[in-house]
């Protein structure tokens, strides 16, 4: 998710300083996707930058940009906790409304490692596909009981925290599933795939064992042998140009 409109989201609800950010955003998620704290800060300088976040404690007119983010990395590199507390603006509370009414744009897909390296494997001569698969199923299937176990302990608890990461867990259950699925699917056209190709192997077999029978009889009776037939060469690219330069 975005880091940016998540910590809008959570300044929303009150102002907070970088390291209480940092750590309601991995309590609420359930630590699935942990923040660096100087993630946060840099987000955070950015977030005032454009207007959507002011110090709650220093005043925006009075906010210096590069003193402010000299101080958070300090901070940040001696691991002692900040007091500067963060509030959203008025902008920043349109925009995170905004985002609440915006549905997550699903038209590009994200860059997904699995399916990348499925369809590569496919392709390169000497890969074993099958057991890629087996390996990705063996990982997907662990994640899977990992997942499940952390769902039944979060599902003890009745705090909105213990409902915001059972959330998170049955999508990333979900997810595990329709994996697990698509691997099977993967194998299952592998295995049709190789079918077809055998398929076609014999059809080549049986076609050339029928030439080469006719032309042995052609030999033997002093006959010419029948002309192959050739697919008619289709015109490049350069020569549809010159034909077009020359009716102008």
């Amino acid at each position: 998710m975005s880091v940016r409109l998540g910590l809008l989201a959570l300044l929303e609800q009150e102002p907070m300083h970088g390291y209480r950010l940092r750590q309601e955003f991995e309590a609420r998620t359930g630590g699935t996707w942990p923040l660096n704290i100087g993630q946060v800060y840099t987000t955070i300088q950015r977030l005032i930058r454009d207007g959507l976040v002011v110090s709650a404690s220093q005043g925006d007119a009075d906010t210096d940009d590069a003193g402010a983010q000299t101080l958070d990395v300090v901070l940040a590199a001696s691991g002692q906790p900040d007091t500067e507390q963060f509030e959203l603006t008025d902008e920043g509370r349109a925009e995170i409304e905004a985002w609440w009414r915006t549905p997550v744009k699903r038209g590009t897909p994200a860059r997904d490692e699995l399916a990348i390296k499925l369809a590569l494997a496919v392709t390169v001569p000497g890969v074993d596909v099958r057991a890629v698969v087996q390996c990705q199923r063996t990982e997907t299937m662990r994640a899977l009981r990992d997942f499940t176990r952390l769902k039944s302990r979060a599902e003890a608890g009745i705090e909105a925290k213990d409902l915001a990461w059972s959330l998170v867990l049955d999508h990333l259950i979900f997810a595990g599933e329709a994996e697990a699925r698509w691997l099977d699917h993967v194998e299952s056209r592998l295995d049709r795939a190789a079918v077809d190709e055998a398929q076609r192997a014999q059809e080549r077999a049986v076609a050339k064992a029928e030439q080469d029978a006719a032309d042995a009889a052609a030999d033997a009776a002093g006959a010419p042998r029948p002309a192959k037939e050739f697919a008619p060469k289709k015109p490049s690219i350069r020569s549809i140009l010159e034909k077009l330069e020359a009716l102008r």
